[in-house]
């Protein structure tokens, strides 16, 4: 029997399938920098200045730029950056940090200090095509830029790894402020690549993740999906990014299985909106004002048309349910519901890094 672990919050959970019922694992690749490629790389930042390094989520990539930034400091005794964070994700990235440093929370809702230098992973997105900084910002902060951005969507359906009307959006946004990026391209293993300058400079970094993250794999009936990472299944919200991306390599009527932990909820006003019945999906395809996470719900109610969902999470079984999702309670579940509704011999497709995987 093949063991094949895979991400659930901060620890692995180990699915146990028999060999004739596993298709493929499919995992992400591409060569890994070694730690001095990595410092050299950080030398093009002015450690001279004064930095206030943005911490925008928590990933083990991300902990790497920093603890390899603070060493570097060290050796040419220039002074440490102040490292902030969003009060939901402060202690977790304050675990991750070499020792003595300390952490603030960043609620600054002023954008245009130059000394603010934004770190983030970039992954899929549906609704801009790819996570970047620049789209971690207008999420954030352009609350109005964001209603035009969904205005310009593709359709219904997530479109992620395309460059779209949204993603220009999200560009004009960061052009509006004189601050900087560390934009990282990783995978499981350890970090590929990353760029660093203006936020809308650092989106050619997307040609890196495309060349690494993008596979042809044909359409399965039964697919389970790990995101690959805490950080992208701390909430719900977070997670779908993940089913949006495998969502083209799913059969008409199969079976998408999501496993994310959720321990930090729904993730999204427009999620619990939609639960509360104090948002229908009628309203989402025009509205007057954008709802932090309208998207996801969008296109969830849509690719429900094509293919059932199953949930592997914390969540209680009644917002599954609300979002017309199966409700499965570990992962032992998953597999006994698969070889139960769909036969003991069927085959089962596992991705192991969905959210920074595009499947086609």
């Amino acid at each position: 029997m093949p063991e094949i672990w895979l991400n659930y919050g901060i620890t692995d959970v180990v699915l146990d399938i028999k060999a004739e019922n596993l298709e493929q694992k499919i995992d992400s690749d591409g060569k890994i920098l070694e730690d001095s490629e990595i410092n050299e790389k950080l030398e093009n930042i002015d450690l001279s200045k004064p930095m206030e390094l943005v911490v925008l989520h928590n990933s083990k990539s991300i902990q790497k730029i920093i603890s390899s930034l603070f060493t570097l400091c060290e050796q040419k005794s220039k002074p440490f950056p102040k490292i902030l964070a969003e009060k939901k994700i402060l202690n977790l990235v304050k675990a991750g940090l070499p020792e003595g440093i300390s952490i603030n929370e960043f609620d600054d809702v002023e954008i245009s200090n130059s000394n603010l230098v934004f770190m983030g992973e970039m992954e899929f997105d549906g609704l801009f095509g790819y996570e970047t900084i620049s789209t971690r910002l207008i999420k954030k902060f352009g609350l109005e830029s964001m209603l035009t951005a969904y205005a310009k969507r593709q359709g219904n359906l997530p479109t992620p790894g395309q460059y779209t009307e949204s993603f220009t959006e999200a560009k004009k946004f960061s052009d509006n402020f004189e601050i900087q990026g560390i934009e990282i391209i990783a995978n499981s293993q350890g970090i590929l690549d990353f760029s660093i300058g203006h936020p809308s400079k650092t989106l050619s970094t997307t040609k890196i993740l495309e060349s690494n993250s993008i596979k042809d794999m044909g359409q399965h009936k039964t697919m389970i999906i790990s995101t690959g990472k805490d950080a992208s299944n701390d909430n719900l919200g977070n997670s779908f990014s993940s089913l949006w991306n495998c969502s083209n390599a799913i059969k008409k009527d199969g079976l998408a299985i999501l496993v994310a932990e959720c321990k930090g909820g729904l993730g999204s006003d427009a999620l619990q909106q939609f639960i509360e019945d104090r948002l229908t999906l009628e309203q989402l395809r025009n509205p007057t004002k954008y709802i932090n996470g309208m998207e996801d719900l969008l296109f969830l109610s849509e690719i429900q048309k094509n293919f059932q969902i199953a949930l592997v999470s914390i969540l209680p079984e009644f917002y599954a349910k609300k979002l017309n999702m199966i409700s499965l309670p570990g992962m032992k579940y998953s597999m006994d519901y698969i070889l139960k509704t769909q036969g003991v011999k069927q085959k089962v497709a596992v991705v192991a890094d969905g959210a920074r995987l595009l499947l086609r």
